[in-house]
């Protein structure tokens, strides 16, 4: 049997995407801390996705499925060469309103957790509800993983939930030491070696991301 068709999505995708991810993050734990307003949550979300997407667009490699139903964000990372969003303070207050500083809170911890040695960061994976468990998360993983052992570049990721950290620890994705929210919400940040090893460096700080699961 034939795995999903995958491409690179284009800067014309970018609002879709966004939208794409905020439905799939509803379920996770963080998304309640940060913007506690159920009714606004996802409006929220969506607009805080569509930065980053946007960033990603321009600096990074977006993937999804043909169908739409799942798509990947990634962002080659160098060092500490790591450009941020133009006008980010600015996006990020117009799309969050009283709730900014909870995300710029959260910006700071993935920042303080973020490995420095050179990787390509998995910042942003979701699938549709409705096809979550029925692989496109696996295989958005394993066609840029492909890429990531040809070259010999590691991979990063937080995972933000324990369902998310298993199905990235089958891929070769190896448990860093957990941060949380201040509401007690644990992130799991993980560092998978080309093809797929354990190990990874310490923790010197810089970055950002979120991931869900697939």
């Amino acid at each position: 049997m034939t795995g999903p068709t995958i491409g690179r999505l284009a800067a014309a995708d970018t609002r879709w995407v966004a939208e794409r991810i905020a439905e799939a993050f509803l379920v996770l734990p963080a998304t309640r801390w940060l913007v506690p307003d159920e009714a606004k949550r996802e409006a929220v979300f969506a607009d805080n996705f569509e930065i980053l997407v946007d960033h990603a667009m321009r600096h990074g490699l977006v993937f999804g499925t043909a169908d739409r139903d799942a798509v990947a964000v990634w962002f080659p990372q160098v060092g500490d060469e790591s450009p941020a969003p133009v006008d980010y303070a600015d996006r990020l207050a117009a799309a969050c309103g009283e709730w900014t500083p909870r995300f710029q809170h959260l910006d700071e911890l993935f920042a303080a957790n973020h490995p420095h040695p050179d990787h390509h960061h998995l910042a942003l994976l979701a699938v549709r509800p409705g096809r979550q468990g029925q692989g496109l998360g696996t295989a958005l993983l394993r066609h840029h993983h492909a890429w990531l052992d040809a070259h010999g570049v590691p991979g990063y990721l937080e995972a933000s939930s324990e369902a998310g950290r298993d199905l990235y620890a089958r891929h070769g994705y190896r448990l860093r030491e957990v941060f949380r929210l201040p509401d007690g919400t644990p992130f799991y940040p993980m560092w998978r070696e080309p093809g797929g090893g354990g190990g990874g460096p310490g923790r010197p700080p810089g970055g950002a991301a979120r991931v869900a699961p697939g």
